[in-house]
This record gives structure tokens, C-alpha cells and sequence, in this order.
């Protein structure tokens, strides 16, 4: 038996582990279990993702102590221009001088170094990592967690942060809308002869996204990219098993000479792409952040900072009722959150499923009708900034960590 803590976290992943460490600055004590081994999860070579962290997220990090642990590591993405098929009416989203980047470029594994190095020296928060639960227990006073080896962890509030599968979103019975898109991302990063220019690319082609996400040069001076390209189920295995240079082949035709020659291709992996939201994110001393509540297609980059504002928005609400002497799993606080972050992430999910479906329709005449709207948005300041501010996450009602 450990001591009863305010959360108890189920998933120590970026948003799991981001939630303990925002939860922390407000003075809320956490468990966090992950079954995972931290060691493997930051190994050189283990996870060749990358993720885009937008404005509203890096404010986010700020606000918690890593900006200065990160700052060194991140690529700001400049401009985003997107395309349909690399043909004419491509848009350029480029911020005014002065108003910073659009976003910064991470390699993951660089984000879990500085999550897992905080959390490791933050008292408040108790990691359980290569940690299974057995058991999970939601009651009228509190909740718990028997794990594997027999530690039963109490807590008053119950986190879902296990992602796409979560078992505890399963166990509470909480219907979820999903279907699968029979599309794979595959993942690698490549180098190339000229630079990016801090140019975040989105070529959209009937098969699915091809982005090519800017990243720091390499320590010899290689310019370099990460690929998330979208191809269909049956291609999958086809594709990944390519040999290098028929894979670089691939790979040049679909980005044509935007940074010259494609010179070398890294490890490569890949995820299927799927759609999902829960009916609601709350129960019984229960709260849903992330995947483990929404799962969407990657064609915005917005998945991890979707799961972000999450976590400002049940930091927010929990640190409100602290102060007014409430228990994090009082039934208020849980009926606050679910109003504040069901309508958001339902309604991103939807724009992003829209987009996806928009731009998979094949044909002469869909790609036409694609470029004239796309050649209307460039050359409406307006609607540029409208889709920029969502790009950035500094749309809608941003939870006061969110904000710089």
C-alpha cells in the first residue's frame, strides 16, 4: 500500500506524463503507471516520430519548466504550404514578422528525455514504470490500481491516459465511435541536398498526406526532414520492405525537387491510421485525456496537441476546485471538464476526418475543385489567419497554461 495520492495516472506517455508534471505546478500529488520501460522508450533509434508542437502546446511546456530543457532541440516551422499533388493553388500559411514560428519540430524521443528527467526530480509526482495493472477500482470515496507485483495504488481521481486501446476506457463502458481509414503512415526521416528553410510541406495525393515535417540539421551538416506518408493497407508491407534506393526513388517522385535529391532515408516504421471519439470523456472519478479519448488522422499534426490541451484544460479545472477545498474526483469539476473539452476535440476530430476524406477523392475534377478553393484561401488574409490561429492551437477557449 502507497500513500493515497490526488491522480492517479493510468499511461505515462507525452500527454500522461505532461499531465503529472502540469498537475504538479499546481500543487496535486499523482501516480503515474506505465508499463512501459523508460530506458527502451528514449534508446537512440527506438522511435523515429516526430511531432509537430504548436504555439498554444509550447506555452504549455513553457509554463511547466521545459522550455529550457527543449529550446535547443526544436526546429521552428517557419511556413506551412500545402499542396494538392505539388500542381498550381498551393497555399502558404507564413506568419507576419514578429508573431514567431508556427509551431516546433521535435523528435519524440527528445520529448520524453525532458519529460522523463522532470518528473524523476518532481516529488509530487510517484512513476511506477514496467508496471501492469490487474486491477483498476472506482468507488464513491476514491479509486485505485493493484498492479502485477502486488502495490495497490490509491488515489481520488482516476486518469485514462493509455492511448488508442486504453483498458480503462474499455472497463468503464464508455462508447466510442471508430472506424479504421485501411491507410498506413509510414515513418522515416531523410536527408536531403538543400535546405528546408523551415518549410513544413502537406502534398496531398488521392492515396493519402505525403508531409515532409522540418528538423535540425544533422551534427555533420546533413539537412534533414521527417516523412509521415500515407499509403494504403495493401501497400503497406510492400512499401516498408523496398530497398533503400527504390524507396528514395519513391520518395523523390512524390516531392519532385523542392530540396534537390533525396540523399539517405533512416529507419522506418509504420502505424495504422484510424478514427475515434468517445461518447464522453468523464465517469465516476474518471477522466479520458488524449488518444485514450480521440484518436484522429495525423493529415494537421494536431493528435498530440489535441491530447494537450486536454491536459491544460483538467489541470485548470482540478486546480480551481483545490482552491476551493474540492476533491479532484468531485462530480463538478469532472461535468466542467467534459463541457470544456467534448465540443473542442469532437469538433477538431470532425474538420480533421473532413479534410481527410476531401482530399482522398480521386480524379481530375476533384483535384480542380481542391485548387480553386485553395487558391481562394491564399488569397484571403482572413481566412489565412483563421486556419494559422487553429495551426497554432490559439483558437477557442485556451486553459490558462496554454496561453504565453
Amino acid at each position: 500500500m502507497s500513500e493515497k495520492r490526488d491522480l492517479l495516472i493510468l499511461g505515462g506517455g507525452l500527454v500522461g506524463m505532461t499531465l503529472a508534471l502540469a498537475a504538479a505546478k499546481k500543487g496535486l500529488t499523482s501516480h503515474v503507471v506505465d508499463r512501459a520501460d523508460p530506458a527502451a522508450l528514449t534508446a537512440e533509434g527506438f522511435d523515429g516520430r516526430a511531432s509537430a508542437i504548436s504555439t498554444a502546446s509550447w506555452n504549455l511546456f513553457g509554463n511547466i519548466g521545459l522550455a529550457d530543457r527543449l529550446e535547443d532541440q526544436a526546429c521552428p516551422i517557419a511556413t506551412i504550404a500545402v499542396t494538392d499533388q505539388m500542381k498550381p493553388g498551393r497555399i502558404d500559411f507564413t506568419p507576419e514578422p514578429g508573431e514567431g514560428s508556427l509551431g516546433r519540430m521535435f523528435a519524440n524521443r527528445n520529448l520524453r528525455l525532458a519529460l522523463f528527467e522532470a518528473a524523476a526530480a518532481e516529488p509530487l509526482i510517484s512513476w511506477h514504470s514496467n508496471a501492469d495493472v490487474v486491477e483498476r477500482e472506482r468507488a464513491e470515496h476514491g479509486v485505485a490500481a493493484k498492479l502485477a507485483h502486488g502495490q495497490r495504488l490509491e488515489a481520488s481521481l482516476m486518469v485514462g491516459a493509455e492511448g488508442r486501446g486504453s483498458p480503462t476506457r474499455e472497463q468503464a463502458g464508455i462508447t466510442i465511435a471508430k472506424w479504421d481509414y485501411r491507410h498506413r503512415a509510414i515513418i522515416a526521416g531523410i536527408t536531403h541536398e538543400r535546405p528546408h528553410d523551415n518549410v513544413a510541406w502537406e502534398i496531398f495525393y488521392p492515396a493519402g498526406p505525403f508531409a515532409l515535417l522540418p528538423m535540425l540539421d544533422r551534427d555533420d551538416g546533413a539537412y534533414r526532414s521527417a516523412l509521415v506518408w500515407t499509403v494504403d493497407e495493401s501497400d503497406a508491407a510492400g512499401t516498408l520492405k523496398l530497398p533503400e534506393r527504390a524507396f528514395l526513388a519513391e520518395v523523390q517522385q512524390r516531392m519532385g525537387d523542392i530540396f534537390g535529391e533525396v540523399l539517405s532515408v533512416g529507419p522506418r516504421s509504420s502505424y495504422p491510421l484510424g478514427f475515434h471519439h468517445t461518447a464522453r470523456i468523464t465517469d465516476n472519478r474518471l477522466a479520458l485525456v488524449g488518444d485514450a479519448a480521440h484518436g484522429i488522422h495525423p493529415i494537421a499534426g494536431q493528435g498530440l496537441n489535441l491530447g494537450l490541451r486536454d491536459v491544460g484544460a483538467l489541470v485548470e479545472v482540478l486546480g480551481d476546485g483545490a482552491r476551493l477545498g474540492l476533491d479532484p474526483g468531485d462530480a463538478q469539476l469532472l461535468a466542467r471538464y467534459e463541457r470544456w473539452r467534448g465540443l473542442d476535440s469532437f469538433m477538431v476530430a470532425l474538420a480533421t476526418d473532413g479534410l481527410t476524406r476531401l482530399f482522398g477523392l480521386g480524379g481530375p475534377l476533384a483535384s480542380r475543385v481542391r485548387r480553386l478553393g485553395m487558391a481562394g484561401v491564399q488569397r484571403s488574409p482572413m481566412l489565412k489567419r483563421f486556419f494559422m490561429d487553429e495551426a497554432r492551437g490559439m483558437a477557442g477557449d485556451l486553459p490558462e497554461l496554454l496561453r504565453a
